[in-house]
């Protein structure tokens, strides 16, 4: 896992294949050319790039009205500025009027790490969840970021991608393309489920190998596409193992994990701990904050195998 790629340009250039297949692409923007690596496709598409400044709010009506216009408007804006100050137009505007507005999460979770609490964007897979008929994707290397916005284009309607600002190591490659719906299994194991998604993956993997070391055999699914979730393959996952971890770069109430454990909890009785951001984190680096919240593989190690153990315990 030593080379790393930034999930932002594999966007970027998905975004700039597509848009020269597909004139009605248009990209709305809030001044966030650079940190949204779409220089390229301002010089290549100029006449379709649409800055409107620090405005966030009027960024998403434009795209509203762009998209009843026949056109196919990519919002990229920085998650926490986009999913927090924007969250009545992607409610009322695109979610509930149907529009097929592509919203895209920039440097989500705690990759703003040292600009504090006010930049970490922990709270939009909730707030985007809470939100009706709005497809939710965390798409975790930049392969699958590029899929992930093959699958968005394809779909007819709004979708929110979430794309990391951390470079992250190529996951397997030879696994299937992202799809909404669809989860993966990244690792077999027989004593514990283990789900994640994006920047937490590959630390979900090398923490199931140092589980495995201690004796627990983890199998580790992939859920990328947290809305709409495969309840039937969740199940199918969680069926004989000991119990169910979900982890997530976000606060637990209304994320991935709450999605996963709502749904199993519908067909089956199964013991399950969700590990999230539950306050304001500190700021640092993204590695000093998640080691701080125990999301680091040594956290994630020593806190299953303590929940183990107090389960056996009592």
């Amino acid at each position: 896992m030593s080379n790393l790629f930034d999930c932002r340009v594999a966007f970027a250039e998905k975004l700039c294949e597509r848009a020269e297949l597909d004139e009605r692409i248009v990209v709305v923007v809030n001044d966030s050319v650079s940190s949204g690596k779409l220089t390229e496709f301002g010089r290549r598409f100029p006449e379709r790039l649409i800055n409107v400044g620090i405005a966030e709010q009027n960024m998403v009506g434009v795209a509203a009205g762009l998209a009843r216009t026949g056109l196919t408007p990519i919002v990229s804006a920085a998650s926490c500025f986009l999913t927090g100050r924007a969250t009545e137009q992607i409610k009322v505007d695109v979610a509930y009027s149907r529009a097929g507005v592509k919203l895209v999460g920039m440097s989500p979770g705690v990759s703003y790490g040292a600009l504090g609490a006010t930049h970490h964007s922990i709270e939009d897979v909730s707030w985007m969840r809470a939100i009706p008929d709005l497809p939710i994707a965390v798409p975790s290397d930049d392969v699958d970021t590029a899929a992930a916005l093959d699958a968005a284009l394809s779909l007819d309607g709004p979708v929110f991608i979430r794309v990391p600002r951390t470079p992250l190591p190529r996951l397997v490659e030879l696994r299937t393309p992202f799809r909404f719906g669809a989860h993966r299994v990244l690792r077999d194991g027989a004593d514990l489920l283990l789900c994640c998604n994006g920047v937490l993956t590959h630390i979900a993997l090398i923490a199931a190998e140092r589980l495995a070391l201690s004796g627990i055999e983890t199998r580790v699914l992939e859920v990328g596409s947290v809305r709409p979730l495969d309840p039937v393959a969740i199940s199918r996952n969680a069926h004989g193992v000991q119990g169910v971890v979900t982890i997530e770069e976000g606060v637990t109430a209304g994320g991935m994990g709450s999605a996963v454990v709502s749904a199993l909890a519908r067909q089956t009785a199964c013991r399950a701990l969700s590990l999230g951001i539950d306050e304001f984190a500190p700021t640092g680096s993204p590695e000093q904050i998640l080691r701080a919240c125990r999301l680091d593989v040594d956290g994630l190690h020593a806190t299953i195998l303590d929940w183990l153990s107090a389960r056996h315990a009592a």
